[in-house]
């Protein structure tokens, strides 16, 4: 295993510098609106075709719209209840062109992401342990390392936990990650056990008060059922130790999925605990619409979204910024 001395641990510890290619961008509404611009061209041009013909939104321009939001993989369900409120609007008052539309679209979407929102719990004393769950390819230790960088610009002292003991190279490539962000780690070998090293772990982030212990677990299947009872024997190894814990189950999706990918999570919460979405690759796909499939159909809130490769490219998710970058 590897410890640290009290000596590493500075009492408030300065966020990571930034270099030459993780410039920081112009602000948190330039960087979602950069991530979701291939959804906000898909969305927003099919919202200006719609109108463009005739001033009053009738029916034949309200299934455009179905279609439009179909295609940005809001989902039936979603879709169907953010038409039928629209429909049920257009009946007891005319909808009056596209910026009406617009903005009664952004105020159902809105209220959707919002639903599920809640304050991330906090124990009452430290640490807050955070599991990373989902399966492999969506991001996952790579969120862990973001999350931590993240963490400490909030100058809050973070420990990694590599219990990603299965896959080759996973404590490697975390390790590469709290380098970077200034992060210490705990880990062990390759094929080792993940509830021993959590252990450890959980009991150094006690021994020196840290904030948050981030654990980035083994991607599995919601059908692997011996990957899924190791993440049962973390789990109670966490509670053993620390009140509460884990306080948070976050699941990492790719957003590039889509309604595959929503599929997948929905059959993984049931199993896991989950308590949040940490939705990746979202600058990568011309699907957002997916954040507000998750919200209504999984209702789970998305604490974060990654909006690129580099440490900084994880943001806090807002319901109001993502909705005012997807439709303006």
């Amino acid at each position: 295993m590897k410890f640290f001395g009290k000596k590493d641990i500075p009492a408030t510890p300065p966020a990571p510098e930034a270099t030459a290619d993780e410039t920081p961008k112009s602000g948190f509404f330039s960087r979602m609106k950069q991530a979701v611009s291939r959804t906000r061209e898909t969305l927003s041009v099919k919202i200006e075709g719609i109108v463009s013909l005739t001033r009053t939104v009738d029916e034949a321009a309200l299934e455009d719209l179905e279609t439009a939001l179909l295609t940005s993989d809001l989902g039936v369900q979603t879709t169907t209840e953010v038409l039928d409120a629209l429909r049920d609007r257009a009946r007891r008052q005319a909808i009056e062109g596209g910026d009406e539309l617009r903005d009664l679209l952004k105020a159902q979407l809105r209220a959707i992401l919002e639903s599920p929102q809640g304050p991330v719990p906090s124990p009452e004393a430290p640490p807050t342990v955070t599991f990373l769950v989902g399966v492999n390819g969506t991001g996952k230790t790579t969120s862990a390392g973001k999350l931590a960088a993240w963490y400490r610009a909030q100058n809050r002292t973070v420990l990694l936990c590599a219990a990603d003991t299965f896959r080759a190279a996973a404590i490697e490539q975390l390790e590469v990650w709290a380098t970077r962000s200034g992060v210490e780690m705990i880990k062990t070998r390759h094929g080792g056990d993940p509830a021993a090293v959590l252990y450890d772990a959980s009991m150094a982030a006690k021994a020196h008060a840290i904030d948050d212990l981030i654990v980035d677990t083994a991607g599995r299947l919601h059908t692997k059922s011996g990957l899924m009872d190791e993440l049962d024997k973390m789990r109670r190894t966490a509670a053993k130790l620390i009140s509460g814990a884990p306080h948070e189950v976050l699941l990492v999706m790719d957003a590039t999925t889509g309604q595959n990918g929503l599929q997948q999570a929905r059959q993984f919460t049931q199993s896991a605990g989950v308590t949040g979405i940490i939705l990746t690759k979202l600058d990568g796909t011309a699907k957002g619409g997916i954040a507000v499939a998750i919200a209504r159909e999984l209702n789970l809130p998305v604490r974060f979204v990654g909006v690129g490769e580099q440490m900084g490219d994880l943001l806090e998710f807002s319901p109001a910024e993502f909705v005012d970058s997807l439709l303006g």
